[in-house]
């Protein structure tokens, strides 16, 4: 019997102890939750925190405030590549505020914005192309199937091709024309 006195007595103990524990810890404070504020691409922030628990943030929506461009374009001129190659640069600086930016040219002084006409104009042009020459590469394709064990897989390819020169060839075309 004294044994159990013993043993219920030790249970007990053991049991106070961990439930001052647990109220210990569930009363214990929790550090102050700082919400850092949005960072993105061209944001910058910096908080100081005073033993008091206040804090200060310096937030910088647009930092940096200028930015640079730089564009290189290379493209083939002419119709069929055959005016060369041209390589055109622009490098500027703006603010990323929103506002409209001043429109740029190249050393030809042409826009190098393409507008809605050359854009419409292209479109058409490579989709037009792209029905001629898949026509000519269906009118060829007969021919090429014959090739024994690719001959069927060749034709598609002289399909494909054709759809794809056309559409370059036709998109190069109507921008000429057009101007652009």
């Amino acid at each position: 019997m004294k044994y159990i006195k013993w043993f219920a007595g030790s249970v007990g103990v053991i049991i106070a102890v961990a439930h001052i524990g647990v109220i210990g810890h569930l009363i214990k404070k929790e550090p102050i939750q700082i919400n850092y504020p949005p960072a993105g691409d061209y944001t910058s922030y910096s908080i100081t925190v005073n033993p008091d628990g206040s804090y200060t943030i310096d937030y910088k929506g647009h930092d940096p405030t200028v930015l640079d461009n730089k564009t290189y374009t290379d493209q083939s001129n002419g119709v069929f590549g055959i005016g060369g190659r041209s390589t055109t640069t622009v490098e500027r600086q703006y603010i990323p505020n929103g506002t409209p930016q001043p429109q740029e040219v190249d050393s030809e002084g042409k826009p190098i914005a393409r507008s809605e006409e050359c854009i419409k104009a292209e479109g058409g042009g490579e989709n037009a192309g792209r029905l001629v020459g898949a026509s000519i590469g269906a009118s060829i394709a007969p021919s090429i199937a014959g090739i024994p064990y690719i001959g069927w897989l060749a034709a598609g390819w002289a399909v494909m091709l054709g759809q794809d020169m056309g559409s370059n060839i036709g998109g190069n075309v109507a921008t000429q024309i057009k101007g652009c």
